[in-house]
């Protein structure tokens, strides 16, 4: 009889704990309006809003924290870059990135490696670029619309009053890599859909940067669509 009441407890608790991690999403929205527990931007800009007024101390200690969801996480990460990119000192540099680099290779959260990605390149222009940009741009295929905008949104305010021809060139190396493989597909489109009108708002920002010369690169398709 003992035996067969373990049992069922044990049972109970695995019911409890699947419930819970197939709810978390909306645990982690409950303080929201619960119009927006299921939309990712909206809790995402809900969680923004809700942050603004932290410390620099605070946003740090939030997106070390493990047990933070993604939302949370992905918004103190928006605050943390949108108020202190840009206002930090050398001497604390090293540590604030160590931060940051150990939240990205430990989320599997999309929204949350986008945003870090981008903070890296305004912290460190120089260092990160090369590196968090192509897989910026690839997140520009991602299935999840929000994920796509988000870097959409993060490439163009890194490359708004850019006109470098390094980070030019390794934008235009990344995309025409991108358009090579799908060449095929986009022989059969007429009208550019919004991944594609994005991909091609930023390939141009690339030629304006290059020059006209590197047209001849890209394969026939994407001429005809630009």
């Amino acid at each position: 009889m003992m035996k067969f009441i373990k049992c069922l407890i044990i049972l109970y608790a695995c019911f409890l704990a699947s419930l819970s991690l197939a709810d978390g999403t909306a645990m982690e929205g409950a303080d929201l309006d619960s119009q927006a527990i299921f939309d990712d931007r909206a809790l995402i800009t809900g969680y923004t809003d809700k942050f603004a007024d932290e410390s620099k101390d605070v946003l740090l200690a939030m997106i070390a924290d493990d047990s933070i969801g993604p939302y949370k996480c992905t918004a103190a990460v928006r605050v943390f870059k949108q108020k202190y990119g840009q206002e930090i000192l050398s001497a604390e540099k090293a540590a604030v990135l160590r931060v940051f680099l150990r939240r990205l290779n430990r989320t599997d959260s999309p929204f949350v490696r986008v945003e870090i990605m981008h903070t890296l390149i305004v912290l460190d222009h120089y260092q990160y670029f090369a590196s968090m940009m192509p897989i910026l741009i690839q997140k520009l295929d991602h299935y999840n619309a929000v994920v796509r905008d988000l870097a959409y949104e993060d490439i163009g305010d890194i490359i708004k009053d850019d006109d470098r021809p390094r980070e030019a060139r390794i934008v235009f190396n990344t995309l025409r890599k991108i358009f090579f493989l799908s060449r095929h597909r986009l022989n059969n489109v007429h009208t550019p859909d919004e991944k594609l009108k994005q991909k091609l708002s930023i390939l141009r920002w690339a030629i304006r940067v290059l020059g006209t010369q590197e047209l001849k690169r890209l394969p026939f398709e994407v001429i005809r669509l630009l």
